[in-house]
């Protein structure tokens, strides 16, 4: 049994929904114990002088009922309740809130708006790779949150009053989804949003990511539909166009799109888009976490990993008792065909990057088993939870592990939407013959072998005679060049 010590909760009062997050503390990261969400809507239940009905009320009380059973055993200390946007507004909040502290057993803190986009900015911080300047976007209930930041800092902060609960109501009361519709809660979206621009802008960010349930429901549709993970405005303009020919809310139809997220899914959308213009983002991926993460590792006084990744693949060798001199020689080794290959195959940084921690997995699956090892690996990592990368990522590298030695899957290296299908097929290649030259676990038997590339030719150049001197190592190579050759991928040794 767990010991309750290392037990801490998280609670997010939502204008939408309400959050509960168990987790356990281990080495330095959490590890999810208990993860329950309800949809309450308790914005819905504002009416025009910010009174909130006694239905909203009661809906929330019964989830939060829900959560007690679970806290009961965690220390007071390692429990944190906060509520946002509806029960700042709320002029009979303190009615809600009473009932609340006496159901969970711990007071609820209200927390401004301020405080809440830079708990939300820590939880990104604490559980997303990538560029360390970001841009943080979070749609909520009833406010967005907006935030610039530079690894564990925050440059800028904003919180404005307008969410996919308030937009909802505002602009879909009809469950109509015509475009006047659209346009009305995009212009007005954008006012709210103008005056913050200027000093977005003046921070300035290399990345953005969402942190939002509108933003977790795109990238369940983009990869039910196969696309790849950034969020663009070109998709989201197609996504309005889909809703619109649905005609009404209750027959919105999109592929990825749950029944649960489908009722606030065109307001945040409208919302999404007019941050897209204003603020003229170029692309968006899904953040790890948000204001959950941000109170819990606030209780945990960790300080921000600035290389969230590599991270995840120390604690996950460790794990599964990689060998890491290994793992770093493939590593090298594909590193350096990388160099030879770059300038023709259009290996960028994140490319790379992937190639990297590809490597410094592939024999996790041995700690399963020898004989489908690749496999095991690929299912473990497709299934672990891995801070700092998204859902594509982990695609991506369960994608190249099983397709590190032997008969290649090519239909699961065009279905990952991580990179562009000729990509990962490259980086299969590298990381298939980094692995074939590092097989004798030695860093002074790795060969000086040289890769040029010529369209999707490989060339691979050995010293003279080690095919020769290399009995085992050359029937190694000649089946590989004829497994490669089985996909049409020309592979040619001299």
């Amino acid at each position: 049994m767990h010991s309750s010590a290392s037990l801490y909760a998280a609670i997010d009062l939502g204008s939408n929904s309400f959050h509960m997050l168990v987790v356990r503390e281990v080495a330095g990261s959490i590890q999810t114990l208990t993860r329950i969400k309800r949809k309450v809507r308790l914005a819905a239940g504002l009416d025009h002088e910010n009174h909130l009905s006694q239905e909203a009320m009661e809906r929330g009380w019964q989830c939060l009922r829900l959560f007690a059973e679970r806290l009961q055993d965690l220390p007071p200390a390692h429990i944190r309740v906060v509520a946002t946007a509806t029960l700042r507004l709320a002029v009979n909040a303190g009615q809600f809130l009473e009932q609340a502290h006496a159901i969970l057993g711990c007071p609820v803190q209200v927390i401004s708006g301020e405080e809440e986009a830079s708990l939300i900015y820590q939880g990104v911080a604490h559980t997303t790779g990538g560029s360390d300047k970001r841009l943080v976007v979070d749609i909520g209930g009833a406010s967005t949150e907006l935030v610039t930041g530079n690894g564990a800092q925050t440059t800028a902060l904003f919180s404005l009053s307008m969410g996919c609960v308030t937009w909802l109501e505002r602009f879909f009361t009809d469950r109509n989804l015509e475009q006047a519709s659209f346009d009305a809660a995009e212009q007005a979206a954008r006012e709210v949003i103008r005056p913050v621009v200027g000093a977005l802008r003046q921070q300035g960010w290399e990345a953005c990511v969402g942190a939002s349930g509108t933003v977790q429901a795109l990238q369940e549709i983009m990869m039910a539909q196969g696309m790849d993970e950034r969020i663009t405005l070109a998709k989201l303009q197609q996504l309005k166009q889909r809703a619109i020919q649905c005609g009404r809310l209750e027959e919105l139809e999109i592929e990825g799109l749950t029944l649960e997220r489908a009722l606030v899914f065109p307001s945040g959308l409208a919302i999404l888009i007019a941050i897209f213009t204003e603020l003229d983002i170029a692309c968006m991926t899904l953040a790890g976490g948000a204001l959950r993460e941000g109170l819990l590792y606030g209780m945990l006084h960790l300080p921000v990993d600035l290389n969230i990744r590599a991270r995840t693949l120390h604690n996950v060798q460790h794990r599964f008792m990689i060998d890491t001199r290994q793992a770093s020689r493939v590593a090298q080794l594909a590193a350096r065909f990388a160099d030879d290959v770059t300038q023709s195959w259009d290996l960028d940084a994140f490319c790379r990057e992937m190639l990297q921690n590809a490597c410094e997995l592939h024999e996790m699956g041995l700690s399963v088993d020898f004989k489908q090892a690749p496999l095991h690996a690929a299912w473990l990592v497709r299934n672990l939870d891995l801070p700092g990368f998204t859902p594509a990522q982990k695609k991506l590298l369960a994608t190249l592990l099983l397709n590190q030695t032997n008969t290649i899957d090519i239909a699961s290296l065009h279905q990952q939407n991580a990179v562009p299908p000729r990509i990962a097929e490259r980086l299969c290649r590298l990381l298939r013959l980094a692995i074939l030259f590092s097989n004798r676990r030695r860093d002074d038997a790795l060969p000086a072998v040289t890769l040029t590339a010529e369209g999707e030719t490989l060339h691979v150049t050995l010293p003279m005679n080690w095919l020769a001197e290399h009995p085992l190592g050359k029937e190694l190579l000649t089946q590989e060049t004829l497994w490669q050759s089985y996909v049409h991928w020309p592979l040619d040794v001299n």
